[in-house]
């Protein structure tokens, strides 16, 4: 950590949106009210102690932790003792955990995994590991060259690789990738992240990704061991917990986000999928800081 600079930035140029991000932090300043990225993140927290705040929980942290959010997984930190470490940001557009799922076997692991607490705890050797890792992204950063890309991405490769064993050891709990998952839910998981908030059913996927709501539904229940109708439900009723724990939006704004015009009908279904009322949830389980921590 020699250098002077402390953020090291890429922008897509299609479209002028982040790509990748690394960058050293000394104070809790970037984390300390909620953040909601369109993008993945990694904080490694080297030294100082705190809380974290994010979904439906909360966590206390020590140095030598490292956490891991996914799009749009709301989080906060908040510094007992100073907070001294370094993150990494970077876009689906980037690097697709989907499509390098065999290769890094990150996804349901480090991410999109929202009933494990999204944290690892690193020891000395994983520590010099990714102190090295992250001193070649830096380097490669400072200096564009032919193949910047491929270079970039093998780094991350290997840190997320790194990463998800580590986690995988601290929590055996954490599925495992199925390497003989078709493909095909891999692009159903991809399209009810992209489209549950305007798409409710199961046929509409299913034309989506050309095959047979049937055909769809048996591999849904093979693999998963639950409905299309179930996974596309249970996607909303995340979001609708986060909007409700997160925010003071009213139950027929949140309703009306996820696509639902009548909020007496959505009020129905989240109380049939949760086994509570929104407002009851919201009453009893939600904090609503989202807009005063903005």
């Amino acid at each position: 950590m020699l250098n002077t600079q402390t953020a090291f930035t890429l922008i897509n140029p299609q479209n002028g949106n982040l790509a990748f991000k690394l960058f050293l932090f000394d104070d809790d300043s970037c984390f300390d009210h909620i953040r909601r990225h369109n993008y993945y993140t990694l904080i490694w927290v080297t030294e100082g102690n705190g809380k974290l705040k994010t979904e439906f929980s909360e966590h206390e942290f020590g140095a030598n932790t490292m956490f891991t959010f996914s799009l749009y997984q709301p989080f906060m930190f908040s510094a007992d003792d100073g907070m001294r470490g370094m993150a990494l940001n970077f876009h689906p557009d980037f690097f697709c955990i989907y499509k390098h799922h065999k290769e890094v076997a990150c996804n349901g692991i480090l991410f999109n995994n929202i009933y494990e607490p999204p944290i690892i705890n690193v020891d000395g050797n994983s520590a010099v590991t990714f102190t090295m890792l992250m001193e070649q992204l830096k380097t490669e950063m400072q200096n564009p060259a032919l193949a910047q890309y491929e270079l970039l991405v093998s780094y991350l490769k290997i840190f997320l690789i790194n990463a998800a064993r580590l986690k995988a050891d601290q929590h055996p709990e954490c599925p495992r990738v199925n390497e003989k998952e078709p493909f095909i839910l891999q692009n159903l998981k991809d399209a009810i992240e992209e489209h549950f908030k305007q798409k409710h059913s199961a046929s509409e996927y299913a034309d989506m990704l050309n095959i047979s709501a049937k055909a769809l539904g048996k591999l849904t229940k093979s693999y998963f061991n639950k409905t299309l109708t179930d996974l596309i439900a249970e996607r909303i009723v995340i979001e609708a917990k986060r909007e409700l724990y997160l925010t003071n939006k009213p139950v027929k704004e949140i309703a009306f986000e996820l696509g639902y015009d009548d909020e007496y009908y959505f009020s129905r279904f989240f109380k049939t999928n949760a086994s509570i009322s929104p407002q009851l949830y919201r009453d009893t389980i939600g904090f609503g800081k989202a807009e005063e921590a903005v």
